[in-house]
């Protein structure tokens, strides 16, 4: 019974020594875990805003291209208007190069609206006009 006892003891006391060396490790694998965690958050959230700013850039010279097609509309009326969009939805850097002229798809006459605007890498810092849409729409006629 004096052996099985002493052995228990052993085995108790190797058990603690091992784990004495690993005193601390969870916190350090929580630091690491969370930055990972976090980083990752921050990158999905960042591309969700790159993409955010693109449609609305996109959807903003959709519009103006529209727009520039109307009977009693021009050219720059067309760019104004993408501009005015843009700028309201998300800021006047991102509407500082707009371009409207006409243009031909599919053999019929169109409106070619033309946004380059920053591409945010960082919160709202990027590239400058390291994104670039186009929209198209076709000219009404009479005929």
């Amino acid at each position: 019974m004096y052996q099985h006892c002493e052995r228990m003891r052993r085995r108790a006391r190797l058990c603690r020594d091992r784990l004495s060396g690993e005193a601390g490790s969870v916190v350090a694998e929580f630091v690491m875990v969370v930055s990972l965690l976090t980083f990752l958050t921050l990158m999905v959230m960042q591309l969700a805003l790159a993409l955010h700013i693109r449609n609305t850039v996109l959807d903003a010279a959709a519009e103006g291209a529209r727009y520039a097609t109307l009977a009693d509309s021009s050219l720059p009326a067309g760019a104004q208007r993408t501009r005015d969009l843009i700028t309201t939805a998300i800021g006047a850097t991102y509407a500082t190069d707009v371009v409207a002229q006409h243009g031909v798809s599919a053999g019929y006459p169109t409106v070619e609206v033309r946004v380059r605007a920053p591409l945010p890498l960082m919160g709202l810092l990027g590239v400058p006009r390291g994104l670039e849409v186009v929209a198209r729409a076709a000219v009404e006629t009479l005929e």
